[in-house]
Formats: C-alpha cells, sequence, structure tokens
C-alpha cells in the first residue's frame, strides 16, 4: 500500500518580478493571474491523488513569509457554508483561501519607494518546521503511517547572497528529514543556490522555457511522489553551479579561502576568523595577502589575461612559473616572497601543495 504525501508549495510572490514576467515584451508573459489558475489546478490534483494526501502552502513576500493554507488547520463553518453547490468543497476551500490570503498579504504592502528581498528562506524555514512535525508524530505511531514529505518552491525572484548561510543550514536540515526540495524557475535567470539545494537533497531542478505551459510541467515533474520517483524518470540538471558566497562581503566567489577549523569561507585572507574566532599564522597571512595583492595587480594590468590565484608556490621550490598565455606585465606582478621555515613540532595542515606550521588550536587556511 502506497503511503500518503505531503507537499510543502512555497510561492514566491514578489510583486516586482512578477510585474517583469507579465511584461509584453516577454517571449512568454505570465501574468500573476495566470499563474495561480495552474498552481490551483496542480494544488487540487495532489490533494485529489488520494483522500490522505496533505498540503501546506506558503506564501514568500518581500521581508516575510506568510502561511496561507494547511490542511492541519481547523476547518470552520464558515468555510462550509461558503462552498458553491456546482464545486468541489475541499478544492474550492484550498484556491479561495489561498487567493484570498495572497490578496490581502499584497493589499497590506501598500507602494514601498524600495522592495525589500523576498522572504524565500523564511517560508523554506517554516515548510521544514511543518515537515518535521508531520514526519516525528507523538508516539504511539506505526511507520507506515508517516507520509512522505516534500518541498517544491516556485521561484522568480535572482539569488540573494546574503542568505546563502540560512539556505546552506535548510538544506541541512531538508537532509536530515530526507524531504527533497523541488525548485521551478518560473522566470529570470537560473538560481546558484536553489539549485544547489536541489542537487543536495534528491530533488529536481526545473528552468521553464515556455511559460505558458507551466500547469503540464508542474504536474508531469512535480506531482509524483518520492517513492514513485524510483521507477519513473524526472528531469535532471545537465550542470550545477557549486559557486559560494563569502562570508565577509556576502559574494559570490571562484576561488577563496577556507577556514580549517569550521570551514567559513572569504575571499580574501583574514587574520583571525570572524566565525569561530581562530587565529592564523600571522607570517602565513602576511604571505597570502601578498600572494592575493599581487594577483590583483597583475589582473589589473592584463585585462585579457586575468591571473587564476590558484597558482602558489611549493615549499621548497621557486614560485611557480605563470600559465604561458599570461601577459609579461601581469606575471611580473606576482611577489616572490620567502617562505617561513617549518618549526620542529606542531600540527600542519595543507594548502594546495604547500605544508604550512600550524598553532596549537589547529587552525589555518585551506585553498580551494
Amino acid at each position: 500500500m502506497q503511503r500518503s504525501s505531503h507537499l510543502s508549495l512555497i510561492l514566491d510572490l514578489s510583486p516586482t518580478q512578477w510585474y517583469l514576467s507579465a511584461q509584453p515584451a516577454n517571449e512568454n508573459p505570465l501574468s500573476l493571474a495566470d499563474f495561480f489558475s495552474a498552481v490551483s489546478a496542480f494544488m487540487n490534483a495532489h490533494v485529489g491523488g488520494s483522500h490522505s494526501n496533505t498540503l501546506t502552502v506558503l506564501g514568500a513576500f518581500p521581508a516575510k513569509s506568510v502561511v496561507l493554507y494547511s490542511s492541519s488547520e481547523p476547518k470552520t463553518a464558515r468555510d462550509a457554508a461558503t462552498v458553491p453547490d456546482s464545486s468541489f468543497a475541499p478544492f474550492y476551500t484550498i484556491n479561495s483561501t489561498v487567493i484570498q490570503r495572497v490578496k490581502d498579504e499584497l493589499a497590506l504592502l501598500g507602494n514601498p519607494a524600495e522592495e525589500e528581498p523576498t522572504a524565500l528562506v523564511s517560508a523554506l524555514t517554516r515548510a521544514l518546521c511543518y515537515i518535521n512535525r508531520i514526519v516525528h508524530p507523538p508516539p504511539p505511531v506505526n511507520p507506515a503511517d508517516v507520509p512522505t514529505a516534500r518541498i517544491l518552491v516556485l521561484s522568480v525572484s535572482p539569488d540573494l547572497s546574503s542568505s546563502y548561510i540560512p539556505l546552506m543550514n535548510s538544506i541541512f536540515s531538508a537532509q536530515k528529514l530526507r524531504a527533497p526540495i523541488d525548485v521551478c524557475r518560473v522566470y529570470g535567470p537560473d538560481a546558484v543556490f536553489l539549485q544547489q539545494a536541489a542537487h543536495l537533497t534528491g530533488g529536481c531542478y526545473l528552468a521553464l522555457e515556455r511559460r505558458d505551459g507551466l500547469l503540464q510541467n508542474l504536474v508531469m515533474s512535480f506531482l509524483s511522489s518520492p517513492e514513485t520517483r524510483n521507477i519513473i524518470t524526472v528531469p535532471t540538471q545537465a550542470q550545477i553551479d557549486f559557486r559560494a558566497a563569502c562570508f565577509c562581503h556576502k559574494e559570490n566567489i571562484n576561488i577563496g579561502y577556507v577556514c580549517s577549523v569550521c570551514l567559513s569561507i572569504f575571499c580574501t585572507p583574514v587574520p583571525v576568523c570572524s566565525t569561530c574566532r581562530s587565529k592564523f599564522p600571522i607570517k602565513t597571512f602576511l604571505r597570502l595577502r601578498n600572494m592575493d595583492i599581487g594577483t590583483s595587480t597583475g589582473a589589473a594590468g592584463s585585462a585579457t589575461n586575468p591571473v587564476s590565484r590558484a597558482a602558489t608556490p611549493t615549499r621548497g621550490s621557486s614560485p611557480a612559473a605563470p600559465p604561458q598565455s599570461l601577459s609579461r606585465q601581469a606575471s611580473l606582478a606576482r611577489p616572490s616572497l620567502p617562505l617561513p621555515p617549518r618549526p620542529n613540532s606542531g600540527p600542519t595542515l595543507p594548502m594546495n601543495g604547500i605544508t604550512l606550521p600550524g598553532m596549537s588550536n589547529g587552525g589555518g587556511y585551506e585553498r580551494r
């Protein structure tokens, strides 16, 4: 017997992005009204798949998240009284409740001079709290009665670098709950962090090529439960962007410096880790900083042939020769600094082929 399924649906409701999505200049414009028509049919299909299926709908608005509908909320007599005779009561209740609450929240936003970032991570955290309560009911409980859970994010907002750390924490929580995070990118370029969320949790990431086929893509790709996906084929990502955001400036980086104690990522060398407060050897910090400054100077002198930060010398040898593609000006900008002698005792830490003297607390850098 197939277990029941719980779906936490997160709707990205950024007014600015939906205004841009509905512009006639787009190849396939999609308005918010057409979006909700497709989403309503998808929600009804999930609930109608089994009488035991449950649904939670959350809205990610600017600076806040709101629970728009939850199957666990008690139904009032008013909800039953307002259902038309020609409508199926469960479907009508879901659709009307979600749409009415979205209208109320959008009316409360008013007309701000500048729109705040969408609280997508807040909505994701709430969804995980609901799932944790569902998959861990109070004892006694039959394991066969515990539903499978998953999260579906319908995204339109761009990535926010400052949300990288809380989003990664949410990904780890979803992995522990065994709740895949599915992502449907409805509008805009690919979301790097949501790509990583879908990949790391075993979910599905789909960027719509034709937004007029939103309902078809939702039903064919995201309606199946995690158990059913073992026997069907769902869309997979051909390429995944694994770039991270530095902890100091909250910017996406290609190459950075990783603290070997807490794995915090920095775009430039720092003497003290801002996360775990580990102090690094001053000679190591100065050498890495000088190498980083030399790399930046060389890149500025040769705009067409930038210097890679990954090219570092090894202990006991001369500095590595720059690649052949670098200009002479860029190659001369890299300083040639002597390496500090290796102490007789103490732990050693690897750094891309370099063995650095460690400290008593184990602090050090790793170049990645």
